[in-house]
């Protein structure tokens, strides 16, 4: 683990780098929100960057999410997010222990959602495979407003996410983030849904997703260090 006085100064760092991504884009400051992805990461990391001012953390998994919520419960402003896949077995703890959930990929899981919140809406994002990759879930683009209109009276759809296809030239994301843009606008039209959010970036590419339309960015490595497994 690197200590808490690295993890600030990187994350200054990368606060820095996400302000002039927005200045570039003649986006609002403030219009893009850091979600620091803290899978694997201990909980005095998590601590480490609250205290340098991070607030939002993003979990792949629920049951290493919910250890961590317990030895963090102190820090009553820290806001947890899922952004990995979700089964539906899951569902009821999911749904009482984060903020937003990033991996919608069926209406099977948001009826689940649904019927474990009981009577609330669950906060979620639409996860979108643009590039059909078989490695990943999510659905397809032509895929995304059928799950609109069987979910959107189950859970409180917010927008999308995506992860693009690994690539050495960060470069090549650019258009699956632009396509995401589109798609989104296009989604917002024709089903009358905000769908404010677009969770896209990551580490290496967070700032050209800012220039296309990013809301959220999630990054971890640039932050804590390479995951510890």
């Amino acid at each position: 683990m690197l200590s808490p006085e690295q993890i600030a100064a990187r994350l200054n760092e990368v606060r820095g780098r996400i302000e002039s991504a927005t200045r570039r884009a003649g986006r609002d400051a403030g219009s893009v929100r850091l979600l620091l992805a803290s899978k694997s990461q201990p909980p005095d990391a998590i601590s480490a960057a609250y205290r340098a001012g991070g607030r939002d953390f993003g979990e792949n998994y629920v049951q290493e999410a919910i250890t961590k919520q317990r030895s963090l419960r102190s820090l009553r402003d820290l806001k947890w997010h899922l952004i990995g896949h979700l089964q539906t077995n899951k569902a009821k703890l999911a749904a009482a222990n984060f903020v937003l959930i990033h991996s919608l990929d069926s209406i099977r899981l948001a009826e689940a959602l649904a019927r474990a919140a009981a009577g609330s809406k669950v906060a979620m994002l639409i996860e979108v495979n643009l590039a059909l990759e078989i490695t990943k879930r999510g659905v397809s683009s032509a895929e995304v407003e059928r799950v609109i209109d069987g979910a959107r009276n189950k859970v409180d759809i917010r927008g999308l996410m995506t992860i693009p296809p690994p690539s050495e030239d960060a470069r090549a994301a650019r258009r699956y983030f632009a396509e995401l843009r589109t798609l989104r606008d296009r989604l917002a039209v024709s089903t009358g849904l905000a769908l404010s959010e677009l969770s896209m970036g990551m580490t290496g590419d967070f700032e050209i997703a800012i220039e296309e339309g990013a809301t959220i960015v999630r990054v971890g490595r640039a932050v804590f260090g390479e995951r510890r497994r």
